[in-house]
């Protein structure tokens, strides 16, 4: 999630623990534990992919997180003794570690048993999404106008917990709608992602993708029974194969479930992750390989510049999230790549 709404949890988090005995200190030191995890972004790997697919990594660990938890409630204990060493222990702990629990829902993908398996990417709730941070922001606000609004507190994060519970049980029932389309398509094999549009659980994104081709399907709880409109991009199995076997493309292939698409500039070779972002506006586009007379040599990665979107796309974004268009065709956001259909 992004920094703001981490800041926010942890505020919470620590406010309901110590608000009564620490006041509004407690908000800022829950707050600054809150975005601690995140602070990896300054370390450089060497190359865009590394950078890309190390971010939550170690730092998101509940194995590090938990001897670190106990390591600075030890320190803190000795700071300010008036908590106990366990209750400092239960705002250092809960604090870090739901950090990357709640990262996990996102699509992005975070390392929670690193140095160990696959990253944990639930994709039920966007980056950012006031619904779930406003409730954490307004019960510290009032927190921090008339200490100790543990009250306040509280409420804002069983409304952003709630929420959160919402958000896997909306992800579900658009799935059970979408895959009945898929499957008439001849899909029902196909690896499938379904995970809200920007800033909201009201609209949602599915994406299915095999060997030949993806299908897109963008469908709200705001659409009644009118039928699903699916969207088809092109992929090239032959370029992936080609890849397959270099190093950072298998290390981004672990790290998006697969969910890439290739492509070529001349002599240059381009994976991009197909699941943020939209069609046409995805943010994350990589050089990993140059074509020299059909040997494929790895290059150091860069990050390609992010496309243009649609000067319209987010006003048709939002027209489709409130019910007042019935269609989105995610080609309108920039243009539509060759071979696609809406």
């Amino acid at each position: 999630m992004d920094s703001i709404t981490q800041v926010a949890l942890g505020a919470s988090i620590a406010g309901a623990v110590a608000g009564k005995t620490l006041g509004r200190t407690a908000l800022l030191i829950g707050g600054a534990l809150g975005t601690l995890p995140d602070l990896d972004v300054v370390i450089d790997y060497g190359s865009a992919v590394a950078n890309f697919t190390q971010h939550r990594g170690f730092s998101h660990s509940l194995f590090v997180l938990a001897p670190l938890a106990l390591l600075l409630a030890w320190l803190l204990w000795r700071w300010k003794p008036m908590l106990d060493f366990k209750r400092w222990l239960l705002l250092t702990g809960l604090v870090l570690l739901t950090h990357p629990i709640l990262d996990a829902f996102t699509t992005y993908g975070t390392q929670l048993f690193w140095p160990f398996g696959r990253p944990v990417a639930i994709n039920s709730i966007f980056i950012i999404d006031p619904a779930y941070t406003l409730p954490l922001l307004a019960g510290c606000l009032l927190f921090l106008v008339r200490p100790p609004g543990t009250r306040a507190i509280a409420v804002g994060l069983t409304l952003s917990t709630l929420y959160l519970g919402w958000t896997l049980a909306a992800q579900q029932i658009i799935t059970n709608r979408v895959t009945p389309a898929l499957a008439q398509a001849g899909m029902d094999n196909a690896r499938l992602m379904v995970q809200p549009m920007p800033f909201n659980t009201v609209l949602w994104r599915a994406t299915a993708m095999n060997d030949e081709q993806r299908v897109e399907i963008v469908t709200g709880f705001l659409d009644g029974d009118q039928p699903l409109t699916l969207e088809t991009f092109p992929r090239d199995p032959q370029l992936a194969q080609a890849v397959a076997d270099l190093p950072e493309v298998r290390r981004l292939e672990w790290f998006t479930g697969g969910f890439l698409d290739y492509g070529t500039d001349g002599n240059r070779v381009t994976a991009t992750d197909i699941r943020l972002g939209l069609p046409g506006a995805h943010p994350f586009t990589f050089d990993i390989a140059r074509n020299n007379g059909g040997r494929f040599l790895p290059v150091t990665s860069s990050r390609l510049p992010r496309p243009a979107v649609n000067d319209q796309a987010m006003a048709h974004l939002w027209d489709r999230v409130t019910g007042r268009s019935d269609v989105f065709c995610l080609a309108s956001l920039s243009t539509p790549a060759p071979g696609q259909s809406c």
